[in-house]
């Protein structure tokens, strides 16, 4: 008997290595000898860089660069095998590395992403895939850009520091700086949001309420970036500001879509081929999967519905183990999955389910195990 483990790791209790190793340790206590296969996942979010670099066993390159408050931080990012670099813009851009009070997408910059960039092409990476999660920006990319070596400038010809305040005020472009590396990369963006740039989906209004701006803000960051998009189009002789995904990450996917001439990808894809996932799963058996909570956003771009389509396409059957179910996680069963099954066994409240998840963890693996003994045509089987 073949397994293989490919969870997302559970928000804030279970990562996707324990995980894996509670599944290694019930699949053996009812097949004893059985054959496992672990790939920690994620869906090019946040904990992305982590996932490939336990996978592919990759390296971790660390560098003093600036928070989204042009603080100085360490931050890293992930060196893969064969040549590439996996940067997650959390690492320098993120929500979380700011207290509440200094969370203000007007002053937050993406300076800190372009450092880990120009790090990367610099060190010899030609091929950059960037999970763009979970930042506190909205400065449509232009901190980033400035750290590449692009100069905004002002009615007077004065460089603007990349924020969301500068936006509105930027008057041309100079780009004869930018890193020469640029040219011989090629750029992935992991993002399965296809929000445009502007309106009412776009990164002002849909995103920016999130990291700490009110209602005057977001007008103002509207008008900014609209602005700022104009200006890009008059540079670059195109338009990319109604492209799916320009409006991901405060604009930072607008930036790398225009700029840099990135490919939007999506992430959990991304996150499979690289594992070369279509290959292992030649002569499994069963795949279990799984996240904290299986809803109606599962299908659009989450690990588990990644994992169920192309185990669909190879016939292998699928069951998720998650924390929790929300509505329409239905549709995940009329597309292949096999059948789900939640960690918690009884009533409880939230907090005793997070204390106690490895422990539900194992339980519901093992019964999970046990189901599948128990069908017909594996009796016996190991």
């Amino acid at each position: 008997m073949k397994f293989v483990f490919a969870s997302d790791s559970f928000k804030g209790s279970l990562s996707s290595r324990q995980i894996i190793s509670l599944l290694e340790q019930e699949a053996r206590r009812i097949f004893p000898g059985c054959e496992t296969v672990g790939l920690p996942m994620a869906d090019g979010g946040e904990g992305t860089m982590d996932a490939l670099l336990e996978a592919l066993q990759g390296s971790r390159e660390t560098l003093i660069v600036q928070n989204p408050r042009f603080q100085p931080i360490s931050a890293s990012y992930g060196l893969l095998p064969q040549g590439g670099a996996i940067i997650e813009m959390a690492q320098a851009s993120g929500l979380p590395l700011l207290p509440k009070e200094q969370q203000d997408p007007e002053q937050t910059t993406t300076f800190g992403t372009g450092e880990l960039i120009a790090h990367a092409l610099k060190k010899g990476c030609r091929d950059l895939y960037l999970a763009i999660g979970g930042s506190a920006t909205n400065d449509g990319g232009m901190g980033a850009l400035c750290a590449l070596g692009a100069v905004f400038l002002d009615k007077d010809n004065q460089p603007l520091p990349g924020i969301g305040a500068s936006l509105g005020k930027v008057h041309r472009i100079d780009l004869s700086g930018l890193l020469p590396q640029i040219r011989e990369t090629r750029f992935h963006v992991l993002c399965d949001v296809d929000n445009p740039l502007l309106g009412p989906s776009g990164a002002a209004t849909v995103f920016a309420p999130q990291k700490g701006a009110d209602e005057q803000a977001v007008q103002r960051l509207e008008k900014g970036m609209d602005h700022y998009a104009k200006i890009t189009t008059q540079t670059l002789g195109k338009d990319c500001s109604l492209l799916p995904g320009a409006g991901a990450a405060g604009g930072l996917g607008f930036a790398l879509l225009a700029f840099l001439g990135a490919e939007l990808s999506s992430g959990v894809e991304t996150v499979l081929r690289l594992l070369d996932f279509d290959h292992i799963l030649q002569g499994t058996d069963w795949v279990i999967t799984g996240e904290g909570r299986m809803d109606s956003q599962s299908p659009r771009g989450k690990v588990i519905s990644g994992v169920v389509k192309h185990c669909a396409k190879a016939q292998v059957p699928t069951m998720a183990i998650v924390g929790s179910l929300g509505e329409g996680y239905e549709s995940l069963l009329q597309q292949g999955l096999t059948g789900v099954i939640t960690t918690v066994n009884r009533c409880m409240a939230l907090d005793e389910a997070f204390s106690q998840a490895e422990t539900l963890y194992s339980d519901a693996a093992f019964r999970v195990f046990s189901m599948i003994k128990n069908l017909p045509g594996y009796k016996g089987k190991v």
